[in-house]
């Protein structure tokens, strides 16, 4: 068993929006004979792509949520995880990487390193995950893959090698030249199935000969034998295969692969790359939390005679209850053991254990270390660590992005008021970005995500999957409140009661934080205000924070000063200073000169470059600020930052002044002031919606 961890790889396949890797992982299933007909993304019989298994995924051609399988490839057994390009679903990439040993990062030979490229290169070196690069659609027009490499290296400081060539490009791309070997492969065939081998054409030698020296010259840093045998002038090709693979291990190398998944080429020698060159579980190392030992990094042994410590990343609800994704990081599960839940100190047993194989799945008896499975009918929440009853170790939680968009959500009758309030506590378990509460003082049932695709998707699913009849208000974009200048405050809590009354008195400075976030500063000397009492204060504060009395949204980038106070023998309390720290709050904050602040989006459009014009205008009028223009042949990509209050219905207006022809993404970037007139707006709002609610 601890020999089989050896034959195995767990996957990512992530990349921009229409990159192509539900197309690449489709051909993936087909040649390890996973699937025996390949289904397209958007395919002419509707049946849509093996791997977008949800209706929704399947009209809007688009991966909303990630979907494993296990294939079997060269006598090893790969995991993959195919991901979301979207933004909006990002948090379905991350917690993907967060159990994934490596990943294949594709790229359109047309349009390069894209926006979300650069997101999801963020998230794979978040998570240290070594990974490939496939340089896919090099049949397109346009397509460019050796300017794509130079993008790895320029844009994403990637030591991009190359690991082929092309033979041809566009419509005339028939084949590749694996640059080790040194050999041509042509694809033949009516779906390019058939593979041949020959000798490299005298035309394109010399090219390669070039390629392949960068490649060794890359390749000799990782191996002195290597670079010993460059200079004698006999590499050897194993020499080369050891070489890439420690680079790329320490991902201080990205080997880069070419072809086209859609015309079924470059795909099965991508398959050796991964299997060759990515690491298997055993050469990754993982590390838990000791929770009886102050969290102490414990190293863990990917071995299946250890004691088990597995990782909860997914959460589905379907017909037949809660199924939960887990990767076992140590030892062996198996059908009926007993396993406890760290984070809320239940024991449980395992009922059913199943392979995923996208909406489909297959019982297994049990799976071994570096294995990613599914349970059925556990009670847990996404994050959580199982491990045997003799260890209490915790994995180390993901990184979650905050919400920046909410909307009202209301059921149109009382039949559905049931229905919404499920799904919604379903979803809100599943995604952690996305979010819903009752305002105190609406009412009303508000749900927060990533963007408005995001949301849309959820709604849609809430009338399908629920049949709940939902309508919504609009959408309410998360502003912030903080201060611009330094106010003192000097309070006294005083009340009577007859008895034990309350006194407390704490002075101070309420002060701009510079990072954006909220600290507490003790200066208070000589015990005038005990010090049992200084985290009362603190609570007392932090308390203020939650609402803003300008909009009524959270105050940040605050820093409170206490410096002086006084307390009585009898009728000082934690409560009393409590109490006295949020009327210091209240007295300061209006004098702190206080402003609204709001969230800017990093926007991204492409499109073709004879509409930049009217792109450039549709951004400035939306408070729009360019950073960036690319220009590339026909084809242009145009960086701004928008407010994104700005944002709401862009996609139609974009769709409108481009004939359909441009695309864009949006993800946040920082909180900024908001102009003096939308922010006199935004007061009245607020003070009507708070006076109709009282009323």
């Amino acid at each position: 068993m601890a020999e089989a961890n050896t034959k195995m790889r767990n996957l990512g396949i992530s990349a921009h929006i229409d990159a192509g890797k539900t197309t690449l992982t489709e051909r993936i299933l087909y040649y390890s004979r996973k699937i025996h007909r390949v289904q397209e993304v958007h395919g002419k019989d509707g049946g849509g792509a093996t791997m977008d298994s949800m209706d929704l995924e399947r009209e809007r051609g688009i991966t909303i949520a990630s979907a494993a399988t296990q294939v079997e490839w060269a006598d090893h057994k790969i995991n993959i995880i195919d991901t979301p390009g979207h933004v909006d679903f990002t948090i379905e990439v991350e917690r993907a990487l967060r159990v994934l040993d490596g990943a294949i990062l594709v790229l359109c030979a047309v349009g390069g390193v894209q926006s979300q490229t650069l997101t999801v290169d963020r998230q794979l070196k978040r998570y240290h995950v070594p990974r490939l690069a496939f340089v896919n659609k090099c049949d397109r027009v346009g397509a460019n893959p050796l300017r794509v490499t130079d993008q790895l290296r320029e844009r994403l400081g990637h030591n991009a090698v190359l690991m082929q060539m092309p033979i041809g490009l566009e419509g005339e791309f028939k084949g590749i030249v694996d640059l080790v070997r040194m050999k041509a492969l042509y694809y033949q065939g009516s779906m390019n199935e058939t593979v041949i081998t020959s000798d490299i054409p005298d035309a394109l030698m010399e090219r390669a000969q070039s390629l392949r020296e960068r490649l060794i010259d890359a390749a000799s840093m990782f191996s002195d034998e290597l670079a010993e045998a460059y200079l004698e002038g006999q590499p050897s090709e194993q020499m080369i295969y050891d070489a890439v693979r420690r680079g790329t291990l320490t991902q201080e190398l990205t080997p880069v692969f070419l072809g086209s998944a859609y015309k079924n080429m470059g795909v099965r020698a991508l398959l050796d790359g991964a299997v060759r060159y990515l690491p298997s579980p055993v050469e990754v190392q993982n590390r838990a939390l000791d929770l009886d030992r102050d969290e102490q990094p414990v190293i863990l042994r990917p071995e299946p005679d250890q004691p088990v410590v597995a990782l909860a990343f997914k959460l589905e609800d379907g017909q037949y209850g809660q199924l939960t994704y887990i990767r076992i990081y140590q030892g062996t599960i198996r059908k009926g053991d007993e396993l406890y839940n760290s984070r809320s100190r239940q024991r449980f047993r395992t009922g059913r254990l199943v392979r995923m194989h996208a909406d489909k799945m297959e019982e297994i008896g049990e799976a071994a270390s570096g294995d990613i499975v599914a349970l059925f009918g556990i009670d847990c929440a996404s994050g959580d660590t199982f491990t045997d009853k003799s260890l209490n170790y915790s994995m180390t939680s993901m990184y979650v992005p905050q919400p920046v968009i909410s909307l009202a959500v209301k059921a149109r009758e009382k039949k559905s008021e049931d229905l919404l309030s499920k799904a919604l506590n379903r979803f809100a378990k599943e995604d952690p970005t996305f979010k819903t509460h009752i305002d105190p003082e609406s009412k009303q049932t508000i749900i927060s995500g990533m963007g408005e695709l995001h949301l849309e998707v959820y709604l849609e699913r809430i009338r399908r999957e629920y049949r709940a009849d939902v309508e919504t208000g609009m959408p309410q974009v998360a502003y912030r409140e903080t201060i611009s200048r330094a106010a003192a405050f000097d309070y006294t809590h005083k009340k009577q009661t007859g008895g034990a009354g309350q006194f407390a008195r704490v002075a101070g400075t309420l002060e701009p934080g510079g990072d954006g976030q909220y600290s507490f500063i003790n200066e208070v000397k000589g015990g005038a205000i005990p010090t049992e009492y200084i985290p009362a204060c603190d609570k007392g504060f932090q308390s203020c924070l939650e609402k803003g009395s300008l909009i009524g949204f959270p105050v940040v980038g605050v820093t409170v000063r206490i410096n002086d106070g006084s307390a009585h023998a009898v009728d000082s309390s934690d409560l009393a200073f409590q109490q006295a720290a949020i009327g210091a709050f209240r007295s300061a904050y209006s004098r702190a000169a206080p402003e609204i602040l709001e969230p800017i989006m990093k926007v991204s459009v492409e499109g073709p470059t004879e509409y930049q014009g009217g792109i450039f205008a549709s951004i400035n009028q939306r408070r729009g600020m360019i950073v960036s223009t690319n220009e590339d042949e026909s084809l242009s990509r145009i960086d701004a930052e928008v407010p994104l209050s700005e944002m709401f219905g862009y996609s139609t207006v974009l769709r409108s002044i481009t004939q359909g022809k441009a695309q864009f993404t949006m993800e946040f970037s920082r909180y900024a002031k908001v102009p003096a007139g939308i922010a006199e707006d935004l007061k009245s709002e607020y003070k009507k919606a708070k006076s109709g609610a009282n009323a």
